[in-house]
C-alpha cells in the first residue's frame, strides 16, 4: 500500500512550539516499521513555524509575513534534521521536498515534481514534504494551496496513493465541534461529503496550526473525485497507524476507493 501521512503541528510539538520528543520517536519508529512491512510511506509534515518559534525563543508566532517566513526557514532546518536522524536510526533515508503552489499548478513543474517523487520512492527513500513557507505566501495568507491538509491531498493524488492519513488534534469527524459541544458524536465512516458536514466543521485549536476540520473536508472532496481513501484520527497515539493501514476502524474513514482499486 502507498500511504501519505499528514502530520499536524499539534502531533509533534508541545504548545510551546518545542518538539514533543517522545511522540516524534514513536511516530518515526512506527512509520519505519510500516515501511519495513512493505508499504510505501510519504510524509507531509507541518510544524516548521512552530519549531522555528521554539528554536529562536520567540514568545509566539510572528504576526507579519516576513517574520513567519524567517521563522519557517529556521524551523524547517530543525524539522528535517530531526526526521533525518530519527529515520536513520531505523535504517531509512529521507528526502526533503519543499513545494509552492506553482509546483503543483504549472504543468511543466508538476511533471518534474512527479518525476522526483516517484524516483525517491523507487530509491526506497521517504519523502518529507512541506510547503516552502520561506518563499511562498499562499499558505500564510490563506491563498491557493491553503495549508498542509490541502497539500497532503494534492500529494496523494500526485503519488497515486491508496490512502491519506491525517494525524491531528481531534480523533476524527464529529457531528459537531467536540471542543464546544459535549454531545458531539464521532462519525466513523463516510462515503460522501455533505453540506451538513461542512457546516459542522470547526477551525484549528492551536496558535501554530493553520488548518481545521473544514480544510480536511475540502481535502476529502478532492480525494473523493480520485477514488482515494482518507482517514482522520488523533495524533496522540501514532501507533494507531498500524490499525489504520490494516483497515480497522480508527477515527473517521472516508471510503472513496473505486472497485477496481479495492
Amino acid at each position: 500500500m502507498r500511504v501519505v501521512i499528514k502530520i499536524g503541528t499539534s502531533t509533534i510539538t508541545h504548545e510551546s512550539g518545542q518538539l514533543n520528543i517522545r511522540r516524534m520517536e514513536i511516530l518515526c519508529k512506527t512509520l519505519a516499521d510500516l515501511k519495513n512491512a512493505g508499504h510505501e510511506v510519504l510524509v507531509v509534515s507541518s510544524a516548521a513555524i512552530a519549531m522555528g518559534v521554539g528554536k529562536l525563543r520567540l514568545h509566539g508566532r510572528p504576526a507579519d509575513i516576513p517574520g513567519r517566513q524567517a521563522t519557517a526557514a529556521v524551523g524547517q532546518c530543525e524539522l528535517i534534521h530531526i526526521y533525518d536522524q530519527m529515520f536513520l536510526n531505523h535504517g531509512h533515508v529521507v528526502g526533503q521536498m519543499l513545494l509552492t503552489a506553482e509546483d503543483i499548478h504549472s504543468e511543466e513543474r508538476r511533471h518534474n515534481l512527479e518525476a522526483t517523487l516517484f524516483r525517491l520512492l523507487e530509491l526506497g527513500a521517504i519523502p518529507i514534504i512541506n510547503e516552502n513557507d520561506s518563499v511562498a505566501t499562499t499558505e500564510l495568507e490563506g491563498g491557493v494551496i491553503g495549508d498542509n491538509d490541502t497539500l497532503s491531498a494534492e500529494v496523494a493524488v500526485l503519488a497515486k496513493a491508496d490512502l491519506l492519513v491525517m494525524l491531528t488534534d481531534i480523533p476524527g469527524l464529529f457531528t459537531a465541534d467536540p471542543r464546544k459541544d459535549e454531545c458531539a458524536r464521532l462519525i466513523p465512516h463516510v462515503t460522501e461529503i455533505t453540506e451538513e458536514m461542512l457546516n459542522s466543521a470547526g477551525g484549528s485549536a492551536t496558535e501554530f496550526a493553520t488548518g481545521g476540520m473544514a480544510t480536511k473536508l475540502e481535502a476529502a472532496r478532492m480525494l473523493e473525485k480520485e477514488g482515494i481513501d482518507m482517514v482522520i484520527t488523533g495524533g496522540q497515539n501514532p501507533e494507531c497507524l498500524y490499525e489504520v493501514v490494516a483497515g480497522r476502524p480508527v477515527g473517521t474513514r472516508f471510503a472513496f476507493r473505486r472497485e477496481e482499486y479495492a
